[in-house]
């Protein structure tokens, strides 16, 4: 992400943190998101671009106490309201990194255990990640697909990769509810100044989150693909083969 990228997502944290807690019905998506990612107690589940933190309870509610969740977001005023929703849980760690160099494989895993988060290393080294998601991120990448491959490669065969992504409904009541979705993309993407784009915002986010779904699909078995809040939001979830 460039730096300008991060200031706007930095000064408009509050914003996003009651967006993504207060939406009517979001919470019934994230909890939903988390049951996707098939974990069991005692799993390690790391979610790219955690933002505000709104899904790492749900995620550490699925892996209980023995468990380790691990949160990574660029944007460091979003990261602390992460960790302050969060502090109660000694099992949930929240990471400054990029979703598509997350500081987590293996190598990282031994640099991070010698460094101050040692039980993130510790618990990657131990016994890998076994589960991804990425709610609302792989529109914000410059090649959303290869993110994928390497999530997938991260949680390896077996493993569970999630996406939740908002792109324009296919609902038959589509037209107003995209003209919504337009609006509130445009005013999202960094600089907001701008009136005039040379390819429409809208329209590129909804080719990036083809294409990330797509690439899961095709490096997923017993996939499951849902539509939630009137079409807009699109959930995609597999296992690795």
């Amino acid at each position: 992400m460039s730096e300008s990228a991060q200031e706007f997502y930095g000064r408009w944290a509050r914003l996003y943190d009651l967006i993504a807690r207060e939406t009517p019905g979001i919470a019934r998506l994230r909890r939903r998101a988390a049951a996707a990612c098939r974990l069991e107690p005692g799993d390690t589940v790391v979610e790219m671009g955690c933002g505000t933190g709104a899904n790492l309870p749900h995620l550490r509610e699925q892996v209980g106490s023995e468990g380790t969740v691990i949160g990574i977001d660029f944007t460091r005023p979003v990261l602390e309201r992460a960790r302050a929703a969060t502090a109660e849980y000694d099992n949930v760690h929240v990471l400054q990194g990029d979703a598509t160099e997350p500081p987590v494989g293996l190598e990282a895993a031994r640099s991070v255990s010698n460094g101050a988060d040692s039980a993130v290393g510790e618990a990657v080294a131990a016994g890998g990640v076994d589960a991804v998601l990425a709610t609302f991120v792989v529109g914000m990448l410059a090649d959303p697909a290869g993110a994928v491959d390497d999530w997938c490669g991260l949680v390896g065969p077996g493993g569970h990769v999630v996406l939740a992504n908002a792109a324009r409904s296919d609902e038959w009541y589509a037209p107003p509810v995209n003209a919504v979705f337009r609006a509130i993309v445009v005013l999202s993407t960094p600089p907001t100044t701008r009136l005039r784009y040379d390819d429409s915002p809208h329209l590129r986010l909804d080719a990036k989150i083809d294409a990330a779904h797509e690439r899961l699909r095709e490096r997923a078995v017993a996939v499951a693909d849902e539509t939630h809040l009137f079409g807009v939001v699109r959930l995609t979830g597999g296992r690795v083969a």
